[in-house]
């Protein structure tokens, strides 16, 4: 059992194992902690959205619904890896589970399978919602996988927890089904793995400086059409991983080749729809590793 993190103390843990945050209005004040107890917490509960679009999805989970308010979990994570930060206390997420399943996160054991719904879940996890549809073909591109990877680690390492503290929401109740798409015992895997070693942290805000790398300018910098040596450069990089469709160049001057050329490139890492619209963001800009310059 553990006392909750505060706000700070969440984000900080976040940060120091890499992960992209968010803070989304007033999450640290937003909860649910007068309609019954946040803590002692003992572990980590992964869901997904059955929705699509970063922005609707966190809306969603931040404002709820009229059956179900309010926070709907503690952070969102989209398929670009970023986490956004919707709630901090108890959240609507978990709902009633299995008390057995409880104590073998206590114990860090075997999961039994859920049968009982006897136990307020709401009270003991955190929980992630990560955007995906949940039919088992939306796909859940690696910056995602990444990201559910290190914000579990991060608040295991925070409360000194292994791997076994995370867990499916289908692993707490037999009333759900999620996340489908990937196995928990292989995230538990990834996780016990990170956990072998120091946090990894350095990648966010930017890449480390003297690394070689262009640190992300920013998704505005591109809808300006800028005349700039960093689309050069990163026309060069797309064009190496076999993402062109530069009819010549590529240039300095953004223009719509580049653009269809960066929606290959997202397609490339895993992405589809409205996540490969060929506006670079900081997680697929990192993997890209475009050299400086200048």
């Amino acid at each position: 059992m553990a006392t909750p993190l505060t706000a700070d103390q969440f984000v900080t843990a976040l940060r120091a194992e890499g992960v992209i945050v968010v803070e989304v209005d007033d999450w640290r004040d937003h909860n649910r902690n007068h309609k019954g107890a946040w803590g002692p917490v003992n572990g980590v509960i992964v869901h997904h959205t059955v929705t699509s679009g970063t922005a609707s999805s966190v809306e969603l989970c931040y404002d709820g619904y009229d059956e179900l308010p309010g926070p709907l979990c503690h952070g969102v994570i989209d398929k670009d890896g970023v986490v956004h930060l919707v709630g901090n206390g108890r959240a609507n997420h978990a709902g009633t589970g299995d008390g057995d399943v409880l104590s073998a996160v206590v114990g860090e054991s075997a999961l039994p399978r859920p049968t009982a719904n006897d136990t307020d879940g709401n009270a003991r996890f955190y929980g992630f919602e990560c955007i995906n549809l949940g039919d088992g073909d939306d796909p859940w591109p690696a910056a995602q996988l990444d990201a559910i990877e290190r914000v579990s680690a991060a608040l295991c390492r925070a409360h000194g927890w292994e791997a076994g503290s995370v867990i499916g929401h289908k692993e707490w109740t037999n009333t759900k089904v999620d996340p489908v798409g990937f196995a928990m015992d292989d995230m538990r895997d990834r996780v016990a793995a990170r956990l072998g070693g120091k946090p990894a942290g350095g990648v966010n805000p930017r890449p480390a400086a003297g690394n070689g790398y262009e640190p992300f300018p920013g998704a505005d910098f591109f809808r300006t059409a800028p005349d700039s040596p960093v689309v050069t450069a990163m026309g060069r990089r797309l064009v190496e991983e076999g993402c062109s469709a530069y009819s010549q160049g590529p240039g300095p001057q953004w223009t719509d080749a580049d653009r269809q050329s960066y929606s290959a490139w997202q397609r490339k890492q895993g992405f589809s729809g409205s996540d490969a619209d060929g506006w670079p963001g900081r997680v697929t800009w990192d993997a890209l590793k475009v050299p400086h310059s200048s």
